[in-house]
């Protein structure tokens, strides 16, 4: 995994004129993702079918922002992050929303705590420059086992992200 956090904000943050709008995450259809175009992952592949992909929009707008893949692996206790990316439209120096990123972060830690795992979070940084990203922007935690760059987002920090996002999420997620 590689996206980038580039702000943690209560909500998305719109590059010009810095307005805060709110924002809305629900499970991405299939309709949603075989629609997409010009992202880096290919949201369609099979190694996401034992994944819930939750896409982030900001309210009144339907576009996608960021999609996040999470899996509940029994028996980890924590909801594991496969792959999270920000829109083309948000990335690089002529993105339109700051804090996607901690955003996606956020859903997958809100999951966990639906699912009883006090929001322990876990996933596999590409690169250990992205370990320390990950580090320094989500207060993420290096264990590097079974994958040298396996990080987990624990209690606390689960907390705080949590507290720092204000979303509202679809009845049926």
């Amino acid at each position: 995994m590689e996206i980038v956090i580039d702000k943690l904000t209560p909500c998305l943050e719109k590059v010009k004129g810095h307005s805060i709008v709110d924002t809305d995450f629900k499970i991405a259809t299939k309709e949603d993702l075989k629609s997409l175009k010009k992202w880096q992952f290919k949201w369609t592949s099979k190694d996401l079918h034992e994944c819930e992909i939750y896409k982030l929009t900001v309210n009144g707008d339907e576009r996608i922002q960021g999609l996040v893949a999470i899996q509940d692996i029994h028996g980890s206790n924590a909801v594991y992050v496969k792959i999270a990316e920000s829109a083309p439209h948000n990335i690089g120096i002529n993105k339109e929303y700051l804090g996607v990123g901690g955003h996606l972060f956020a859903i997958a830690v809100q999951r966990s705590y639906d699912l009883g795992y006090n929001g322990f979070v876990y996933m596999d940084a590409k690169n250990l420059s992205l370990v320390k990203h990950y580090s320094q922007s989500l207060g993420a935690i290096l264990i590097g086992q079974p994958h040298p760059y396996r990080m987990i987002i624990d209690e606390e920090t689960a907390y705080h992200l949590i507290k720092t996002y204000n979303f509202r999420r679809d009845e049926n997620v």
